[in-house]
């Protein structure tokens, strides 16, 4: 069965950093594409970045210059360095990996992340 748990969220002042990251078991490769979503209260869920099986990266526009993802294969993980945190980046952080080929995906459980002074 595979899991995704992410952690390293929490309360920061505006204008700070936070690590996020995502473990994930049971998987039986790496062939994932790793991504992280973001939900602001009452909003729908949006893409915020992603990371490619071969490392490239992709960003949303208000994110860019901001945030960081990373990948570390030998341990199915996926990290989201966030800096310059506002209060618009309040909300819950999701994982979710999907198969490059089969297109098959994962969620995690979500970490919720709080920017306020």
């Amino acid at each position: 069965q595979v899991q995704l748990v992410e952690s390293g969220g929490g309360l920061v002042q505006p204008g700070g950093s936070l690590r996020l990251s995502c473990a994930a078991s049971g998987l039986l490769s790496s062939n994932y594409v790793m991504a992280w979503y973001f939900q602001a209260p009452g909003k729908q869920r949006d893409w915020v970045a992603t990371v490619g099986t071969t490392g490239t990266t992709d960003y949303g526009d208000s994110v860019k210059g901001r945030f960081s993802i990373s990948r570390d294969n030998a341990k199915n993980t996926v990290y989201l360095q966030m800096g310059s945190l506002k209060p618009e980046d309040t909300g819950v952080y999701f994982c979710r990996f999907t198969h490059l080929v089969q297109g098959h995906y994962y969620w995690g459980q979500g970490t919720q992340v709080t920017v306020s002074a």
